[in-house]
């Protein structure tokens, strides 16, 4: 896996590096700015792209910006994005800009190295990780959409749904079989109107809708 990273925190940048390369994740470029990450995602044309929310000059959306104007240069480029607060706006707009991999965690996470490497190699192969912070956010929000229609268990499942999980995993995490979550996911694909088709599109489009109506 190739990747280029965009963090302006120079000893957090070279965390990160360090932590790849011990997994033998090759870092193609690693910059402080949007418009290096540009430069270096045209150039590199990366498996994955890091990318710290608030970078310079005004270190308010400029990684995002370029997290999407990245998208534009490689097309479905999975950007897996690092913030120090939760900001749900961010994580819905990157998640509705088209086909990919996306991820948004804190960069609290990072200190957690399993958990942060399960999400670059989750994110590489085309998943979701999202922060449980940005998700428990995200619930707890006045809500007038057709997420009003599951109940709490089918609730519980599209959150860990938007963390990435697996059947099996929610199954092990919620302590029920595979077939309960099986009948949950399929209640919740109904009730959110999502029409017969590939079964991970539909995982993607739920997750969207919980993330951009929740």
């Amino acid at each position: 896996m190739r990747v280029v990273i965009a963090e302006d925190a120079v000893l957090l940048r070279a965390g990160i590096q360090r932590l790849l390369a011990d997994e033998g994740i090759e870092t193609v470029a690693a910059v402080d700015n949007g418009e290096d990450l540009l430069v270096a995602v045209k150039e590199h044309r990366p498996e994955l792209a890091i990318v710290d929310v608030r970078m310079p000059p005004t270190f308010t959306d400029e990684g995002l910006r370029a997290a999407l104007g990245a998208r534009e240069v490689v097309p479905g480029l999975p950007v897996l994005v690092l913030s120090q607060y939760v900001e749900e706006s961010y994580a819905v707009e990157l998640l509705s800009g088209g086909a990919g991999g996306v991820g948004y965690l804190l960069k609290e996470r990072v200190a957690d190295v399993a958990d942060f490497l399960d999400a670059v190699r989750r994110v590489a192969g085309g998943g979701t990780a999202i922060d449980p912070d940005v998700i428990s956010q995200l619930m707890a929000r006045g809500r007038k959409n057709p997420l009003d229609a599951l109940t709490a268990r089918e609730s519980e499942v599209l959150g860990l749904m938007a963390q990435g999980l697996s059947n099996t995993a929610i199954a092990n995490t919620l302590v029920v079989s595979h077939g309960a979550v099986e009948k949950h996911i399929g209640n919740i694909f109904a009730k959110l109107g999502l029409e017969v088709s590939a079964e991970e599109h539909r995982r993607v489009r739920a997750v969207l809708t919980y993330l951009e109506r929740g």
